[in-house]
């Protein structure tokens, strides 16, 4: 049983190269810390990978979701993990991400289950990736950002995300590849330290700086979720 951790798009083209049995795509503030909250409440989330709003719009109303729109925006349904907060049991949101969702929708390509992770559930995804890969390898994506010119930006929460599920794994006699033994010895941390190097972070930084400290509060609940959000049939639903 082998694990396996890498950042953003190429590590799905590894995934699919290692023909992983199982792809955990962690988008700690906030793509993943949204899909965990809604689907906790026993709401689903359609993962949509453009940013215009127009089309986005158009998708949400073909698929009969609600539409989280920006923070920016002022609506009620928004891109932050509280506003989700309200949705109720049956409701369908319409999740616009440049990473959470464009990752989930590349690894669902590969043919793999695709489980969405976050610290707010670490525990309990690893340990139902644990049944479901069925002894083949489980490759867990760390998004990260992007800088202004488009390149990716390793981001600190999630590397501690990840690294939290990987050490879950490796407890379960699962073996980690170099850089996923490299994540989970980065995550060996107390909750305490990790919550201030994600707040610290430049992850964190710009969210309170744009007034959304309750975003990363939400992120920080370790453990605090037993839901595991599998994407099934383009939407993510509690398994």
């Amino acid at each position: 049983m082998h694990a396996t951790a890498e950042w953003g798009a190429h590590a799905i083209a590894s995934a699919r190269d290692a023909a992983a049995g199982v792809i955990i795509i962690v988008d700690v503030l906030s793509f993943s810390t949204c899909v965990d909250v809604a689907v906790s409440r026993g709401a689903a989330v359609i993962p949509f990978r453009d940013g215009d709003m127009a089309r986005a719009e158009t998708a949400a109303k073909v698929a009969g979701a609600r539409l989280a729109y920006p923070r920016d925006r002022g609506t009620a349904l928004n891109l932050s993990p509280l506003s989700l907060m309200a949705l109720a049991p049956g409701e369908t949101v319409l999740l616009p991400s440049p990473n959470g969702s464009t990752l989930s929708l590349a690894a669902a390509e590969s043919g793999a289950t695709v489980l969405c992770g976050s610290l707010r559930n670490a525990a309990a995804v690893a340990d139902a990736a644990l049944a479901l890969a069925d002894g083949r390898t489980i490759a867990v994506v760390a998004a990260g950002e992007r800088w202004p010119d488009g390149s990716l930006r390793p981001a600190i929460e999630d590397l501690l995300g990840a690294g939290r599920i990987l050490a879950r794994l490796a407890s379960k006699g699962f073996t980690l590849s170099a850089e996923a033994a490299l994540f989970a010895h980065s995550a060996a941390v107390s909750n305490a330290i990790a919550d201030a190097w994600i707040r610290d972070s430049l992850s964190g930084r710009e969210l309170v700086a744009r007034g959304y400290p309750g975003d990363i509060h939400s992120a920080l609940q370790h453990d605090a979720s037993v839901s595991v959000p599998v994407l099934r049939q383009g939407r993510y639903v509690r398994l």
